[in-house]
């Protein structure tokens, strides 16, 4: 029936939500793929559009200037990392849980995943001599800060915009982020991954431990809800 069908959030032009994702990470896609093989100075937004099968003009209807067409691959490269902090349960230390994360993602990985990774990979090393895409892979670690917040103020008991955990997680997310650049120039260079890091990605949670002290990385004990006092017995024994 038709009242069942929930609406879906539509954007300016009547595109729905997600399909305004599906395009913006197919033209980052492409754009990924000539800054890499031509540059980005000898990239133009002509050149994007012809290989996505777009008008220029609606190239620049989804991104301000042709640099900024990187931005959905290079957060689509932190999206594993981020997804793994919000689902990391109390009870389990960070090694345990990457450990866990990591054979999920052996097994569960896509073919498309896994090229958006390597195109991410590549997007972060052209960041080094790029403003443009430093600025796009700074925004994704900036978002990886501000989930790291959320994760660490849960297990410290603590509120997001603490001190302590805002010093924490900053200290957390730079970590994170030589680690990612540390590895992905050492992949894009021919090294044994396995020189690089283990697989179940101990060195990342060892990483942030040492970044915050030893703040972060153990399991949490959630203690018992303190029980609610018998206001009835309390009136009885007056």
């Amino acid at each position: 029936m038709a009242d069942d069908v929930v609406p879906t959030e539509r954007s300016r032009g009547g595109m729905s939500e997600q399909r305004r994702r599906r395009v913006r990470l197919e033209i980052s896609r492409e754009a990924a793929r000539l800054f890499w093989a031509q540059g980005v100075d000898g990239t133009s937004g002509d050149q994007i559009a012809e290989v996505v099968g777009l008008s220029t003009r609606t190239i620049w209807r989804h991104f301000r200037s042709k640099e900024s067409c990187a931005e959905p691959i290079v957060a689509q490269s932190v999206e594993w990392e981020l997804a793994t902090l919000r689902s990391w349960p109390l009870h389990r230390s960070l090694e345990e849980h990457f450990a866990t994360e990591a054979k999920r993602l052996v097994s569960e990985i896509s073919p498309s995943e896994q090229a958006d990774a390597g195109l991410g990979v590549k997007m972060i090393r052209l960041a080094e001599t790029e403003p443009a895409l430093r600025t796009a892979w700074l925004m994704a670690c900036d978002q990886v800060e501000h989930e790291l917040a959320a994760v660490i103020a849960t297990r410290l008991g603590l509120k997001p915009d603490d001190l302590q955990v805002r010093l924490h997680a900053a200290a957390a997310a730079a970590a994170l982020r030589v680690i990612n650049e540390y590895v992905g120039a050492g992949l894009l260079d021919g090294t044994d991954p396995r020189k690089l890091g283990d697989e179940s990605f101990a060195f990342i949670a060892d990483a942030v431990r040492k970044a915050t002290g030893g703040a972060v990385g153990d399991p949490v004990q959630v203690d018992e809800a303190p029980a609610v006092p018998d206001q009835g017995a309390a009136d009885r024994q007056e």
